[in-house]
């Protein structure tokens, strides 16, 4: 198999922050793909706050129990052991701190650790979700995201300037052009995409970060 690039690459590297038997709730859209590429040995009890613990893959239609579906309204199972609860018991579980690690896309993402992923002002939204509780109640949280938008411009930031859904919450940021570990004393590039150098990730952040001696290879 090649090397990982883009959004796998993404997901293969935030995988590697799970230890096996974690309580992880894993945002919709590429932070899902996590369970795609988990090391060896590692299995999770995947928590969705619209009411599952112990999410399986994703069925088609075809094959979907219409009466279970995930946050984002597409067709979910359930694996053996797991369960279904109200949004009372699951949202206790994710203001509780019972959940080890969440994974969430972001709109943007700043060098203090603020994320903003849930609005556009102006522009029509479903709605916040669970992301602000996740970010209240959930110590480790990690940014699976693009480095840039579709028209260059960084994501990550030095300060939000949409509305936050956290504020200095996030603990590790990954891309697809490196990984930023987030610190009292800002941003440390701890590891670099293949073919990627520190000056090219300089070009594309606007956000200041520290480097280190010695940084990673991303895989």
């Amino acid at each position: 198999m090649g090397a990982l690039t883009g959004r796998a690459l993404i997901a293969s590297r935030c995988a590697k922050f799970f230890k096996d038997g974690d309580f992880v709730n894993l945002g919709i859209g590429l932070p899902l793909m996590c369970v795609n590429y988990l090391p060896e040995g590692v299995d999770l009890w995947l928590e969705a706050e619209i009411g599952i613990v112990g999410c399986g893959s994703s069925p088609s239609w075809d094959d979907a129990d219409p009466d279970l579906i995930d946050a984002g309204g597409q067709p979910a199972s359930v694996i053996p052991g797991g369960s279904v609860c109200d949004h009372a018991t699951s949202f206790a579980y994710i203001r509780g701190g019972h959940i080890d690690a969440a994974v969430l896309g972001t709109l943007e993402v700043d060098q203090h650790g603020n994320i903003a992923n849930w609005t556009i002002p102006g522009k029509l939204v479903p709605g916040m979700g669970g992301a602000m509780d996740l970010c209240s109640g959930v110590k480790k949280i990690v940014v699976a995201t693009d480095h840039c938008e579709k028209n260059g411009k960084s994501k990550i930031l030095k300060q939000c300037t949409l509305p936050l859904t956290g504020a200095r919450c996030v603990t590790d940021i990954v891309t697809e052009r490196c990984y930023f570990e987030v610190t009292p004393e800002g941003l440390v590039l701890r590891e670099l995409a293949p073919g990627y150098t520190v000056e090219d990730i300089k070009a594309c952040t606007e956000a200041d970060f520290l480097v280190p001696d010695e940084i990673g290879v991303m895989e």
